[in-house]
């Protein structure tokens, strides 16, 4: 300890209290801290300090009252001033965040929806779901509670809740809550660490990757059904969709006619729109502009491309009845259409660098950053071969109908 520092003892200062005297006196600790003793006997800790060096004015920054404020606390405030100085800092401004985050910290719910509304909201397609999973799993718990002080077995308490009925999704709220606490951290908005030693397997399950492909038989069947009326207009038109473009449920979940340019026969998916966060372009085959045009005359008031937007929630429940609707052994999902989509149009010979942008992929390296072409003519015979491909299919699944009918 250096010497002249800590000079002040308890016993000296409680017996200054109360006392009277005919002006203001000071008593120094050391290191910048001393108490000032008015001449009513009011006791108040102050730290002197200089930003500029000695040919600077002092200043004295007020830390708080005796014996509101102890001996042992004040040091600590000095301590931590000296240390704000040694960055650069100014103690005085440094202290007056301390003390507003002391007064009204930061809430688990007030950093989450900084993260949905300075990042989530540009950059994810899906933050509605993120908000709705959040409300639901996150807030009611645990949202009211400083930030600085939930523990990592608050946010365990709520992630074991979710696991009993959906452990992929207590997956998905973690990986979401853990990236939106490094936002904040990077930031310096607020700062938590408790969910860095974490991983998926120790809150719920990673979603399997699936392998689940559609036959041929089962694509046609597919196609045949989007067009006739085993599925309400809503979802015929949206399977016909995905069937045909290889694309997100999300991207024509949330299509508006803005997007389309029927002069050009052009759908750009804007970022907000997409998962990668990068628009996606892809020409409109011949075969399925006419649909397009009828879906136009319907729904051009609404400005939605389907007429309305219903919930993800909703469209992936109905999307998981499907395969035992049309009678498919083994079952899949509206995600595993884009597997098939790119199987099959890599075996018609499609270069692979084209069905990863009509898939709305990333380009990898650095052909994300050189190569800026669209392929559009590319993409434009591949949708079309497509679509050729996808009425033999369902040619031919009409003929082993009849077939098995005959038989």
């Amino acid at each position: 300890m250096a010497s002249g520092t800590n000079k002040l003892s308890d016993a000296t200062l409680r017996k200054m209290i109360g006392r009277e005297s005919p002006s203001d006196n000071f008593y120094a600790d050391g290191d910048g801290l001393s108490i000032k003793v008015t001449k009513s006997g009011i006791m108040t800790w102050l730290f002197a300090y200089r930003l500029g060096g000695r040919e600077t004015k002092p200043q004295r920054l007020r830390l708080g009252n005796y014996p509101d404020m102890s001996l042992k606390v004040a040091r600590e405030r000095r301590d931590q001033c000296r240390s704000w100085l040694a960055e650069g800092k100014d103690p005085k401004y440094q202290l007056n965040l301390a003390t507003a985050e002391t007064l009204k910290p930061v809430t688990v719910e007030d950093a989450l929806k900084y993260w949905i509304r300075e990042y989530a909201e540009d950059h994810r397609a899906n933050v509605e779901r993120h908000k709705a999973q959040l409300e639901k799993h996150i807030y009611p718990y645990i949202g009211d509670l400083p930030l600085s002080q939930c523990e990592t077995h608050h946010w365990l308490e709520c992630f074991d809740r979710m696991k009993k009925e959906a452990p992929v999704a207590a997956g998905y709220v973690f990986q979401m809550s853990k990236q939106a606490l490094k936002f904040c951290r990077v930031r310096r908005y607020a700062i938590s660490n408790v969910l860095d030693d974490l991983t998926i397997p120790d809150v719920g399950s990673k979603q399997d990757k699936g392998d689940r492909s559609h036959t041929d038989d089962e694509i046609g069947q597919l196609w045949q059904a989007s067009q006739q009326l085993k599925f309400k207009p809503y979802y015929a038109a949206m399977l016909r969709l995905l069937v045909v473009f290889g694309c997100r449920s999300q991207e024509v979940r949330l299509s508006t006619w803005s997007e389309w340019d029927l002069k050009k026969w052009v759908w750009t998916v804007p970022k907000e729109h997409s998962k990668g966060g990068a628009k996606i372009v892809r020409p409109v085959p011949e075969a399925m502009r006419p649909f397009i045009e009828n879906l136009h005359r319907q729904h051009k008031d609404s400005g939605l491309l389907l007429g309305e937007i219903k919930e993800s929630s909703a469209v992936s429940a109905w999307g998981r009845l499907v395969w035992k609707r049309l009678g498919h052994v083994e079952p899949w999902s509206l995600h595993d259409i884009r597997r098939t989509f790119a199987t099959k149009l890599n075996d018609l010979g499609v270069a692979p660098h084209v069905v990863e942008q009509l898939l709305g992929h990333i380009m990898p390296g650095v052909m994300a950053v050189y190569n800026l072409s669209q392929y559009m003519p590319e993409k434009l015979v591949a949708l079309n071969m497509w679509c050729e491909r996808l009425e033999l299919l369902a040619g031919e699944h009409d003929n082993v109908i009849l077939l098995q009918v005959r038989k």
